[in-house]
């Protein structure tokens, strides 16, 4: 009998899976605890499943484990996640034409035709990027410029912050755009001065006119972006993100990475408007897939524009455009349906809004419908760019998540001060006012609107300076975060803001081991070092995907 018994226990120790746990030693280590505070460690434990056994602080006994790997004194900090951005954007965008780094019309022009002269076999020239205020412009650049540069293909090119594009006369010739088009609700089709004649650029909602007639990517071409996406990402220190606008399309291109082991991204997605959502999903939100990597968490709604386009929807007229109030893009009445929809299925909404009417149509919706759906809801508004003071205090209410991006209060400042003017700015970007008031923060980039850099998103939250230090001391100063809690803005809030709390964001037992060797560190750095800062190595789930050697 005790023969019998010892041999069962020894089949049953044969058949287990040998463990293989991993120690990661000699780093300076941080995460934010449990209190949001931030704590510190030399050596961390990665059991067999890719999640954190143990984190060792100074002075502590290291375990015994299978493996050891020498950290070699860099910075360990808890993957960073993107708490909006645009996957398949980044993708297809490091494949097509960017104009994002042009400082003229001149320059983008000529970017354009080596662009195409380098890619004949293209049939239309794509891109984005292209900011007729960094241009220095003071206007939107016409069909008649871009034929200058490209005559033979169509060619369209998004603007950066995607809310306008610019065509050549054989794009709107493909599309068939004349002057009889009418621009659609939400939208607008600029005119050549004087006339009916389209000028080239489409706002909002009329892009779709000018995107229906463009062909859609293979799905190999989708995979090929995805694959770039998650390169790019890594390589900034980035290991999950908040997907804003995800289509059946993109969300075949994630499984199919996903089905073939090939998805090293951890993608919290919001569906491109309810129905794709239940194309998806279905009636529920989907269940964590791939080892917590991939998740149909909600729904992306567009209430305006942005303020670039002057489509971003105020309260009261543009300064440097009397008489423009910008675009609603969704009625009242619509936006609480979808809500209610939502909220029924327990999906999460985020809801696009960047001015003062949208931003106030926004909180009042939601304190509205949060009445019939009580519980833990965070309901998301994405940006939350120029908010009236009237209406921060319910920023802090109902468990609302202001999902805001640091870079774009650098990049846009000085356009803010002109479509505003001085003396409406009171509550733009107000990170701060936001925590004050009972709010919750997620850090995100916009990208590609913006770099997925998270790095330059911590300087800007810290100090509201752009990366040649202006203004000096920071715009409106007094909105600053400090880097504790933009730290936790980019992993344990952006986690939060997307119901992955416990699974992933902060570096503590029973979480997956995603973090990022860096070479300083970012609470002790100059902004100027900050921005600076070198990912060394990107790991997700116990396992390296990036290595900057």
């Amino acid at each position: 009998m005790k023969f019998k018994f010892l041999a069962t226990a020894l089949a049953l120790a044969l058949a287990a899976p040998a463990q293989a746990d991993v120690l990661i030693d000699n780093v300076e280590g941080m995460t934010i605890g449990e209190d949001g505070k931030v704590e510190r460690f030399t050596a961390l434990v990665i059991d067999d499943d890719g999640k954190v056994a143990q984190i060792v602080k100074s002075g502590e006994d290291k375990p015994q484990t299978d493996y050891r790997e020498d950290g070699k004194g860099a910075v360990m900090i808890p993957g960073l996640i993107d708490a909006h951005a645009h996957v398949m954007g980044i993708g297809i965008g490091a494949l097509t034409l960017d104009l994002s780094d042009t400082t003229s019309l001149d320059e983008a022009l000529d970017k354009i035709r080596r662009f195409a002269a380098e890619n004949e076999a293209r049939p239309w020239i794509l891109g984005r990027g292209w900011n007729q205020e960094k241009w220095g412009l003071g206007r939107f650049p016409t069909a008649e410029e871009l034929d200058s540069a490209v005559a033979d293909r169509p060619v369209y090119l998004e603007r950066v912050d995607g809310h306008a594009g610019w065509a050549n006369t054989l794009a709107m010739r493909a599309a068939g755009i004349t002057e009889a088009s009418e621009s659609p609700s939400g939208g607008r089709i600029e005119r050549m001065l004087g006339s009916r004649q389209p000028s080239g650029v489409f706002v909002d909602a009329a892009e779709q006119l000018m995107r229906a007639a463009i062909p859609a990517p293979r799905p190999n071409e989708r995979d090929l972006a995805f694959a770039e996406a998650q390169k790019v990402l890594h390589r900034h220190g980035i290991t999950a993100v908040a997907d804003m606008g995800t289509t059946i399309e993109d969300w075949q291109a994630f499984r199919r990475a996903g089905d073939k082991g090939a998805l090293t991204l951890r993608i919290m997605s919001y569906a491109a408007g309810p129905d794709q959502m239940e194309l998806i999903a279905g009636a529920r939100p989907s269940p964590w897939l791939y080892d917590d990597k991939l998740r149909m968490n909600g729904v992306k709604l567009y209430l305006d524009g942005a303020l670039g386009s002057r489509g971003a929807w105020l309260k009261q007229p543009y300064a440097d455009d009397p008489g423009n109030t910008g675009l609603p893009l969704t009625s009242p009445a619509k936006l609480r349906n979808i809500l209610v929809r939502a909220a029924q299925g327990n999906f999460q909404p985020a809801i696009h809004a960047i001015g003062t009417a949208a931003n106030e149509d926004a909180l009042n919706a939601i304190g509205e419908i949060a009445e019939s759906f009580p519980g833990d809801r965070r309901w998301r508004i994405e940006h939350v760019q120029i908010v009236d003071p009237v209406d921060l205090p319910k920023l802090g209410q109902n468990g609302i998540i202001a999902s805001m991006q640091p870079v774009h209060q650098t990049s846009d400042r000085t356009m803010a001060e002109a479509r505003l003017g001085p003396d409406r700015l009171e509550g733009a970007y107000a990170w701060n006012t936001i925590l004050q008031l009972g709010g919750r923060l997620a850090f995100g980039s916009d990208a590609p609107v913006e770099s997925p850099d998270p790095f330059a998103g911590l300087a800007a939250a810290t100090t509201r300076m752009d990366a040649n230090g202006e203004p000096f001391g920071g715009w409106r100063p007094q909105e600053r975060v400090n880097r504790e809690q933009a730290l936790a803005g980019f992993t344990s809030e952006a986690a939060y803001a997307g119901f992955a709390e416990g699974r992933f964001g902060r570096l503590l037992p029973g979480e997956r081991a995603d973090f990022v060797l860096i070479d300083r560190d970012p609470l002790l750095a100059t902004p100027s070092e900050l921005r600076a800062t070198k990912v060394l190595e990107t790991w997700v789930g116990g396992r390296k995907v990036y290595d900057a050697d």
